[in-house]
C-alpha cells in the first residue's frame, strides 16, 4: 500500500473514534484501489454524524454519475436545520465529471457541514487543487491495494485490533481463501466471531476451518507445505482435489505456486551472501511469519538454484496452458496433477 497498510490502519482507527466522539473534519476524501478502510471512515461518519431524527433534513447522500459539483456545492453551503450539523455524502466520486471543482468549495468549508467524498477504486490527483485542499483542511484517506505477501500480516494486525490473537497456519488459511479482499475478510470474521466460544483469545486454523469453510487439509495453502518438503503421494491427493472443485481455477493456482517458489529464490540469494542470517532478514525476504521459516529451510535445501528456476519456468507454461493456451483437451485437474508431478520430477 502507498503508505504501508499499518499507518492506513492507525489513521483509519483515529478517524473512526473521533467520529464516535461526534469529532469530524469539515472535509473527507476518501479514496485508493481497495475500498476496505474508505467505507469503514464513510461508514462510521455516517453512522455517528447525526442523531436519525435529524437525518431528513440534513443527511444527503449522492452518487457521482448522477450528482455535478455544483449541486454538491450549493448542498453543502445550506445551514443545518434543528441539528448542529448537516452531512453530505458523495459516493462513487470518480465517475463526477466535474469532480476537481469542489476544490472551490474545500478551499473554503462550511463549519456546520460534513462533506465526504469518496472514491472507490481511484484517487484524485495529488497535483491539482481538491487533493491540496482537502489536505490542509480536512482528512485523507489513501487506501492502496494490499499484496499477496502482506495479507496474513494484515489479517494478524486486523485480528489484534479485535483484542485476538490468530495463529499464523489460521491467518495463512483465511488468506488462501479470501485473498487480498479486505471487506471479505472483515465479513467472514465477523461470521467467524459470532461462532468462537465465549472468552476465546486465539483463533486457530481448525476454527477457520470450521467456520469459514475451507479445509486446511485441501488447500493451495497445504499443496505448498507439501511441495515443500517433497511429500509426493500427498501433493498429488491435494492436486486432485483442488483441481476438481467448481470454484477452481488454474491461473490461481499458478499464481500461489509462482509465490511460493518465487520465495524460496529470495531466500536462496539471502543464504548465497550470507549463510546464518538473522530472524529481522529471513522476515524481510520472505514476508511470513516464523512459524514457516522453518518450512523455507527444507524447500531450499529440496529446491537449489537449478531447480527453482526450472520450476518458475514449467509454472509461466503452465500458466499459458491454464489461460488457453495450447493445454490440448487436458481438464483443469488434470493441468494441476501434471504441474505438480512435474515440480515434484
Amino acid at each position: 500500500m502507498a503508505k504501508g497498510f499499518a499507518e492506513t490502519d492507525s489513521l483509519c482507527r483515529d478517524l473512526v473514534s473521533q467520529a464516535r466522539k461526534k469529532i469530524f473534519k469539515p472535509v473527507y476524501l476518501l479514496m485508493g484501489e481497495e475500498s476496505f478502510y474508505p467505507d469503514m471512515v464513510c461508514d462510521a461518519i455516517i453512522g455517528n454524524a447525526l442523531e436519525e431524527s435529524e437525518r431528513d433534513f440534513n443527511q444527503y447522500i449522492f452518487y457521482g454519475a448522477d450528482v455535478t459539483a455544483e449541486t454538491v456545492m450549493t448542498t453543502a453551503r445550506r445551514y443545518p436545520m434543528f441539528a448542529q450539523r448537516q452531512l453530505v455524502v458523495v459516493k462513487e466520486a470518480q465517475m463526477m465529471k466535474s469532480l476537481e471543482e469542489l476544490a472551490v468549495y474545500c478551499a473554503r468549508p462550511l463549519e456546520s457541514t460534513v462533506l465526504v467524498i469518496c472514491m472507490h477504486g481511484a484517487s484524485a490527483d495529488k497535483r491539482k487543487s481538491l487533493y491540496k485542499s482537502v489536505s490542509k483542511i480536512g482528512a485523507v484517506v489513501e487506501s492502496g491495494a494490499i499484496r499477496d505477501y502482506e495479507i496474513a500480516r494484515w489479517i494478524s494486525s486486523f485480528y489484534s485490533g479485535k483484542g485476538l490473537q490468530i495463529a499464523p497456519d489460521a491467518a495463512a488459511l483465511l488468506g488462501e481463501y479470501a485473498g487480498t479482499d479486505l471487506s471479505k475478510i472483515a465479513v467472514e470474521t465477523e461470521k467467524l466471531l459470532k461462532n468462537l466460544p465465549e472468552g476465546t483469545v486465539k483463533v486457530e486454523a481448525s476454527d477457520i476451518e470450521k467456520n469459514v469453510g475451507i479445509s486446511r487439509q485441501y488447500s493451495i495453502f497445504e499443496l505448498t507445505r507439501e511441495l515443500s518438503f517433497r511429500n509426493a503421494s500427498r501433493a498429488l491427493k491435494i492436486a486432485a482435489y483442488i483441481g476438481a472443485s467448481p470454484k477452481f481455477a488454474m491461473p490461481m493456482a499458478v499464481s500461489a505456486l509462482f509465490t511460493h517458489f518465487y520465495r524460496i529464490l529470495k531466500y536462496e540469494a539471502l543464504l548465497t551472501g550470507s549463510p546464518r542470517p538473522g530472524n529481522d532478514q529471513k522476515a524481510r525476504v520472505l514476508g511470513v511469519n516464523p512459524y514457516f521459516f522453518s518450512e523455507y529451510d527444507r524447500a531450499v535445501a529440496n529446491y537449489p538454484l537449478k531447480k527453482c528456476m526450472a520450476v518458475i519456468a514449467l509454472l509461466k507454461d503452465f500458466d499459458y496452458k491454464g489461460k488457453g493456451g495450447e493445454a490440448g483437451e487436458a481438464a483443469p485437474d488434470e493441468l494441476l496433477v501434471e504441474l505438480v508431478t512435474r515440480i515434484l520430477n
